[in-house]
């Protein structure tokens, strides 16, 4: 029973497309440097939500080095995470059954069979996730780090993954190497 579970438990690997650009006018962020969030409108009415978010990008950030302290703060970070759930109908994540209802008709060396098919859709969602972060510079106004991440697959624990995610995006930071990259972390079942 122990080698069946051992199955089901474990880590699962997060894979995200990276991209991330800095433009530093000043020496990068030392250790503790200070920063606040900075809210668009629509995330200001989607409060809650928003606190989710950036209660796991002052995590991602803390590891990175980064301090959240509102009154001091050097830099402001805005982040953005958009999630489409879609029902993926390829040969990959077909569900149960054939693809449409129909009659079939077989034969072997011990006869032949007619028989009706009725397929059962229980194709699992797939979901789309894309998160953007950016730090901009208090006293100039200018954006000096930029980071995207893109994730898709069937892990719905968003939150989970949004974590995975961040770890991603800030790979690296505060200068992470040009051009595209594909970072996999990994977390929990």
């Amino acid at each position: 029973m122990a080698l069946l579970m051992t199955g089901c438990s474990g880590m699962r690997v997060v894979a995200s497309d990276v991209t991330a650009f800095y433009q530093w006018q000043a020496a990068p962020p030392a250790p503790g440097t200070a920063y606040r969030f900075e809210r668009l409108p629509s995330q200001q009415v989607a409060s809650a939500q928003q606190d989710h978010v950036e209660g796991l990008t002052r995590s991602a950030l803390a590891k990175v080095g980064m301090a959240l302290n509102p009154a001091q703060a050097r830099y402001s970070v805005q982040v953005t995470v958009s999630t489409q759930a879609l029902e993926r109908l390829d040969p990959g994540y077909d569900g149960f059954g054939f693809a449409t209802p129909g009659v079939f008709l077989g034969g072997g060396n011990r006869g032949a069979s007619v028989g009706l098919s009725f397929p059962m859709r229980f194709s699992e969602p797939y979901f789309k996730r894309e998160l953007t972060l950016q730090m901009r510079d208090l006293a100039s106004g200018q954006v000096v780090f930029e980071t995207r991440a893109l994730n898709d697959g069937v892990q719905s624990e968003t939150l989970a993954v949004l974590s995975a995610m961040l770890e991603a995006a800030l790979s690296g930071f505060p200068q992470p190497p040009p051009g595209p990259r594909r970072i996999n972390v990994e977390i929990p079942r």
